[in-house]
């Protein structure tokens, strides 16, 4: 869609990754947490509800693929799926990594300490990985180095 824009506080808040056949996919800039965040390029959508049946099950497999990504670049304990939207209300969903010795375990990640951004530069390879094991897929990537 041509009026499609990614909303102000997640462009501010989070780095791009890539493109995805539905959803912009993007970093969270908090290097406490390997945070993805996936962004329908569908203008006004809110809830998922609001996509139609075809974009849901794309919403779904890209969520999906995210996750697996996540799980082989960064090995972690518990993953976090969420859509939230209750200060940013365009559709966008969470998956995070979780370590049960991260700074929030076992609390949700929002609001317990302030974001920490990314030196560019793990930034930089934590997408590169992030980017190999979604080509990868199903089989993924590497999982041996920082940051996570």
């Amino acid at each position: 869609m041509t009026d499609f824009a990614l909303d102000p506080r997640l462009a501010a808040d989070t780095l791009a990754v890539r493109t995805l056949a539905l959803c912009d996919l993007r970093l969270m800039n908090d290097a406490r947490y390997p945070w993805l965040v996936l962004v329908p390029r569908r203008a006004g959508m809110v809830e998922l509800l609001d996509l139609d049946d075809s974009d849901q099950l794309l919403l779904y497999d890209e969520v999906r693929a995210c996750a697996r990504a996540l799980q082989t670049v960064c090995a972690p304990d518990k993953l976090n799926i969420a859509t939230l939207g209750n200060v940013v209300a365009q559709l966008h969903v969470h998956v995070i990594a979780r370590f049960r010795n991260d700074d929030a375990w076992p609390r949700p990640v929002w609001g317990v300490h302030p974001a920490v951004a990314y030196q560019d530069d793990i930034a930089e390879s934590l997408v590169a990985r992030l980017n190999a094991a979604l080509v990868a897929l199903p089989m993924g990537s590497d999982s041996n180095s920082d940051p996570c």
